[in-house]
């Protein structure tokens, strides 16, 4: 099989709105982590996070803080069709994706969040 799959350079961490501002404070002030600065001022704060890139996204109604990370898969077609064979469950309902962009999420059998994106897109 020529079907490979390799970590993600993403990570998200899913916030609740109310714990938001100090995990963002957190990162940015106590740990003080390499800020990588966005395009605007509404802009979710990402850092570096050794090679990765720590993304903190606020969710209003979220109860707990959730981690989300990202697979790379070297044919997204190939990708789909195997995870679906290996009972993965896809959870593209969770959040909208770009149009265009070849990517869609599973949940792990511990239900932790993956994006599946295609090495043509990283």
């Amino acid at each position: 099989m020529d079907l490979e799959f390799e970590p993600g350079k993403n990570i998200a961490m899913k916030i609740p709105a109310h714990e938001y501002e100090n995990t963002v404070r957190f990162y940015r002030e106590v740990l003080r982590f390499k800020e990588i600065t966005g395009n605007g001022a509404g802009d979710t704060p990402r850092f570096e996070f050794g090679d990765k890139v720590l993304w903190l996204d606020c969710m209003p109604g979220l109860s707990q803080s959730e981690i989300w990370l990202e697979v790379v898969a070297s044919d997204i077609g190939k990708a789909s069709e195997y995870l679906k064979e290996q009972g993965c469950h896809r959870r593209d309902e969770i959040e909208p994706l770009p149009n265009g962009f070849k990517a869609f999420w599973i949940s792990s059998p511990s239900n932790i969040i993956h994006l599946v994106s295609s090495s043509d897109d990283t």
